[in-house]
């Protein structure tokens, strides 16, 4: 396989030339060109398979290099790059069918793995054109029909009951050459992308490197890989079909043990491996079911492979609870720093002792949560709102996953807590947030439970503050700035006094007129003529 690299900065060509290990990728030829002339010049010469091309040269542009290309259907991959976000750039490059468009500074990691997809891409064109040369187009579709089957077996596992009439019915379907006795084994990999890395950003080239990984680890004379699909987020089953019986798990658990040693710094992302039990094809809803169940049921700890046949073997866990009222004391002397510190041991000790359910882990969640709304309906404080207000976005939703996430979990929860603690110890600091909202939508509907809400407290609790702190009523004050308001309007403006009145959060206008006349001893129709006779 061959690539033209275009670029008329000599610099640019030659960073690509050193940077990346051509020969590793499987790249026989680098041809070089400095403008379009020279690239067509080559095109026409040697067969080329991949174009990684600037699109801003003085001699002609990549864009229109590639639309040559396209004119004499080569079959090429073109990979774009510019120094420009241009819309028309991007626009152009997808209609002249583009693999990528790739914005300057150069970022070698994912360059390389952008060239990768196009080797995938031009390896698979090349096949699919030879396949249908020879006659075997059926080849085309192999992996996806491959797919299709598993996909569906790994769902029928988990909504129904798989019966062996579903399986023989869905190896006809695909055409497959399974038999009912093949010896199949499932392993699940769950994968914790790090916050800022590629898995979090861009997903896709994440799910191909994370590909590139499983398929290079796991080889082996023993056995096939028939299919590798993503179940659900970040969770992705590799089907293997041994030729014969396996001699023990030693060898799968090696492979763990290299996927997660490979996946922290490679991928950016830490990671676990659950290995599922091997067995008849006949039997693959139970196996499936079984490794699922436990993907489901045991909390894990991160970077660590798991068995499913030692998963069964252990006895349910069952929860003993902290010492709640010791946990309570802290919270009364408010030393949360200190509730968090043991909330934190006891997990981890929990751990130590044998590993945690799902439902374990649940309850334990379920006790410190109580615990802490407690707390802050002591304080005035609404937790309900507070942890469903904007700020709960950051409480990671999965902290069942791992023991690290229900960490993360516990940690963010009381941090919410003491940093809400100390916002409500400061009176003015609540008095005035709530009058500035106040007089920024003094023209909606502001009622005592609406202004609560937004600082998270007991609405009685927040009147009694409000008083304390400024001597005056949330009525009072609401309707002292929404008649300001109403004044600001009728001297500025020629609107009517209807429309001032709804502008001002009064639908009713008699009961606005009244309210105005206590405040200003004018209706607000008087108090528009005597400021048209004034002038």
């Amino acid at each position: 396989m061959n690539i033209l690299l275009v670029d008329d900065d000599y610099y640019v060509i030659a960073a690509l030339q050193k940077k990346i290990d051509w020969n590793l990728l499987g790249i026989e030829t680098v041809f070089t060109a400095n403008n379009v002339a020279q690239a067509r010049d080559i095109l026409e010469k040697h067969p080329v398979q991949i174009l990684i091309s600037d699109i801003e040269m003085p001699q002609g542009s990549g864009l229109e290099l590639l639309a040559w290309i396209r004119e004499r259907n080569l079959s090429i991959q073109a990979i774009l790059l510019t120094n420009y976000a241009d819309f028309n750039y991007a626009q152009k490059a997808i209609e002249l069918q583009s693999f990528e468009y790739f914005l300057k500074p150069i970022e070698f990691d994912k360059l390389i793995l952008i060239i990768q997809k196009a080797i995938v891409r031009a390896k698979e064109q090349q096949n699919n054109e030879q396949a249908i040369l020879e006659g075997y187009f059926w080849q085309k579709n192999q992996s996806k029909n491959l797919e299709h089957f598993w996909r569906r077996l790994v769902s029928g596992s988990t909504s129904f009951p798989l019966k062996q009439a579903d399986i023989i019915h869905a190896i006809k379907e695909q055409n497959l050459s399974y038999q009912l006795n093949d010896l199949i084994q499932p392993i699940l990999f769950n994968v914790f992308p790090h916050n800022g890395s590629m898995g979090k950003e861009e997903k896709d080239l994440f799910d191909f490197a994370l590909l590139n990984v499983l398929y290079e680890l796991l080889q082996n004379p023993g056995y096939m890989i028939e299919s590798i699909l993503e179940v659900k987020d970040y969770n992705w089953i590799a089907i293997l079909k041994w030729k014969h019986y396996p001699e023990d798990t030693a060898a799968l658990q090696a492979i763990g043990a290299s996927f997660i040693q490979k996946a922290v710094p490679y991928l950016k992302c830490d990671a676990c491996c659950n290995i599922g039990l091997f067995g008849e094809l006949n039997q693959i809803g139970n196996t499936l079911k079984q490794l699922l169940n436990m993907d489901e049921e045991l909390t894990k700890c991160r970077n660590h492979s798991y068995l499913v046949e030692n998963y069964h073997r252990q006895p349910k866990s069952s929860y003993t609870p902290p010492d709640l009222a010791q946990l309570e004391e802290l919270l009364n002397q408010n030393r949360l720093a200190s509730f968090l510190e043991e909330v934190i041991h006891y997990l981890r000790a929990m751990l130590s002792h044998k590993s945690i359910d799902t439902s374990v882990l649940g309850l334990y969640r379920q006790d410190i949560v109580q615990l802490l709304y407690s707390y802050l309906k002591q304080k005035g404080i609404q937790a309900h709102k507070l942890y469903a207000g904007k700020d709960n976005g950051k409480l990671p939703r999965h902290f069942l996953h791992s023991i690290e996430d229900m960490e993360e979990y516990l940690k963010d929860l009381v941090s919410t807590a003491m940093e809400y603690r100390d916002f409500a110890a400061q009176p003015k600091s609540i008095a005035d947030e709530i009058k500035q909202y106040i007089h920024e939508h003094y023209g909606d509907d502001l009622t005592r439970n609406d202004l609560a809400e937004i600082v998270y407290l007991n609405p009685d609790y927040l009147a009694r503050l409000f008083k304390r702190e400024t001597g005056i009523s949330l009525g009072s004050y609401i309707t002292q700035v929404r008649i300001a308001a109403a004044k600001h309007l009728l001297e500025t403006t020629n609107l009517s006094v209807y429309t001032i009145a709804s502008k001002t959060g009064y639908t009713n206008y008699s009961y606005f007129s009244k309210l105005f006349k206590q405040e200003v001893e004018l209706s607000p129709k008087e108090y528009k003529k005597f400021l048209t006779q004034g002038q």
